[in-house]
């Protein structure tokens, strides 16, 4: 049997990705060595933060381009796992992938199975997984928000960004939520936000000034750019931010790291109001926290606290097309690829 796989071509030249920034290949089935298992990828989650590391070199030309997944054990020479198994990995743009011993997990990405019967495997790359982690982590652990406060959140309808919408309800927040098209908007109002503002409006900032009378005391930051530039005048003092992501400004072509200049433009304000801003890593919550994450977000899923879109698309050959068009927010939900056969659903 082959293998299909998505490799890096080359360095990223500027802005969004092209066709000739990966090759796709036909390889053949790697073979598990002791303490590894062979897996078959079901779901692979396309995140922007991929592009980030493909422009700053952390990812190199030749190498598999990197992905979360979830996968079927296929044949396993690990005690902890037998075939059939679905587990969280990271087969990244493959069909077919090895884990275990001498396989990286990227710092923090470790191997874990899934139930089934707790929540639709697809969701252990989404709300049950590291997706859900980073929402939990900026806005919980970080921002510690208190009722009656009111938080403002980028790409509202992403797949980060509706967890912390509804997180922030459930924590008793005002939430303002920011999205770029009507049916983006008309959907977080179903999640229970108070108000949902475009960011493609003309008159984006003084909308958002009016859904923020009383300012802002939480702001969950993926955008960067204009966003930011209408939430930076309604920071309240003391105010705190979670950097998550600033999705329009990886395609920037200056080549310039994205945060430091975000930092930059709004050092004055942070400064004046005495802002904290932290930097989110999800690797950073992932020993302390992620246990007591999947716990209460298995809870809230169960009581239909908290839900969840999902935007798959198929086939594994479309994935940097739909990677491109994700990270131009052409978008809804957390975008993933379905790349075999969900086991667990019937057809």
């Amino acid at each position: 049997m082959s293998n299909e796989v998505w490799r890096l071509a080359r360095k990223p030249l500027a802005g969004w990705p092209v066709a000739d920034d990966f090759r796709w290949q036909v390889e053949d089935m790697p073979e598990p060595a002791l303490g590894q298992m062979l897996t078959r990828t079901i779901y692979l989650s396309l995140d922007p933060y991929q592009w980030g590391r493909r422009r700053s070199g952390a990812e190199q030309p030749g190498d598999i381009c990197h992905g979360r997944t979830v996968s079927e054990v296929v044949q396993s020479r690990m005690d902890t796992y037998a075939e059939g198994d679905i587990v969280f990995n990271t087969n990244g743009w493959q069909a077919w992938g090895l884990t275990g011993v001498n396989i990286d997990a990227f710092g923090y990405m470790f191997p874990r199975k899934i139930d089934p019967d707790l929540a639709p495997i697809s969701t252990a790359i989404g709300v049950m997984g590291m997706l859900g982690l980073t929402a939990y982590a900026g806005l919980v652990v970080q921002c510690e928000p208190k009722p009656g406060e009111t938080l403002v959140v980028s790409a509202a309808s992403g797949g980060v960004g509706q967890v912390v919408c509804q997180l922030g309800r459930l924590y008793g927040c005002r939430v303002v939520a920011i999205a770029g098209s009507d049916e983006k908007l008309e959907y977080l109002k179903t999640l229970g936000v108070d108000t949902a503002v475009s960011h493609r409006s003309p008159s984006f900032a003084a909308e958002l000034r009016q859904a923020c009378p009383d300012g802002c005391d939480i702001y969950f930051e993926n955008v960067g750019g204009a966003v930011f530039d209408g939430v930076l005048p309604l920071l309240n003092v003391h105010s705190r931010i979670s950097l998550c992501g600033l999705i329009s400004q990886y395609g920037n072509e200056e080549g310039q790291d994205p945060r430091s200049l975000w930092r930059t433009h709004g050092n004055a304000v942070f400064e004046r109001n005495r802002v904290a801003v932290h930097d989110l890593f999800v690797g950073n919550f992932v020993a302390e926290h992620q246990d007591r994450f999947l716990e209460e977000m298995g809870g809230y899923l169960r009581a239909g606290d908290i839900r969840y879109l999902e935007d798959k698309r198929p086939g594994l050959e479309n994935t940097p097309e739909v990677f491109a068009q994700m990270l131009r927010g052409e978008n809804f939900g957390k975008t993933l690829m379905a790349v075999a056969q969900d086991p667990t659903v019937n057809h």
